[in-house]
């Protein structure tokens, strides 16, 4: 006999509510999504032939101060997805408030998004973009399926930062933070 209460079957997330048969407006969720604002990073690493790739992105979070760790999300349907998953490691690049024309470079697709943009190869190949606000050098550690996108997991190899303003997104338009003291000061 065992007195432990009995829990219900707990789902597969992955599962779930992938069909169309879901209670939820994909389209309105996105919409309901975009009220967090982000920050805008890039995400860069190289293919085994050493060709750098990019993208885009606004799924970058920390996980863990020790051990240093990181994440970010690739849809699963992304041309862009074989060379993050079998790459060592990965860059992330938080950008800057004067970075928008860039963010919007690297979230459309073309055959080379590195032109006339400055770079150097950092751990594993991987490209660090020169100007960022910060960027994070990370070996990859680990891959997880969540829904229609992959999850990177990355361990902290080494990182650079500035004190310049980072670039955010938010209901489909970019910003900037401002702080109390700053917005005391606006007319």
């Amino acid at each position: 006999m065992n007195d432990l209460p009995k829990q219900p079957a707990v789902p597969d997330p992955a599962n779930e509510l992938a069909s169309d048969s879901s209670p939820i407006d994909p389209r309105d969720f996105r919409n309901a999504l975009g009220t967090y604002a982000t920050g805008v990073t890039i995400i860069t690493a190289a293919a085994p032939d050493g060709r750098p790739y990019g993208i885009t992105c606004n799924s970058f979070a920390s996980v863990s101060l020790n051990p240093p760790l990181v994440l970010w999300s690739l849809g699963v349907y992304s041309s862009s997805l074989p060379v993050f998953q079998n790459a060592s490691h990965f860059t992330v690049h938080v950008l800057g408030t004067s970075q928008q024309a860039l963010a919007n470079k690297f979230a459309k697709s073309s055959d080379d998004k590195f032109a006339g943009i400055e770079w150097a190869p950092g751990l594993g190949n991987a490209p660090v973009l020169a100007e960022s606000v910060a960027n994070f050098q990370c070996r990859s550690v680990n891959r997880y399926y969540g829904g229609d996108h992959v999850i990177f997991l990355g361990a902290v190899e080494a990182y650079a930062y500035n004190t310049k303003d980072a670039l955010l997104f938010a209901r489909g338009t970019y910003g900037r933070f401002l702080a109390d003291d700053e917005r005391k000061k606006s007319p």
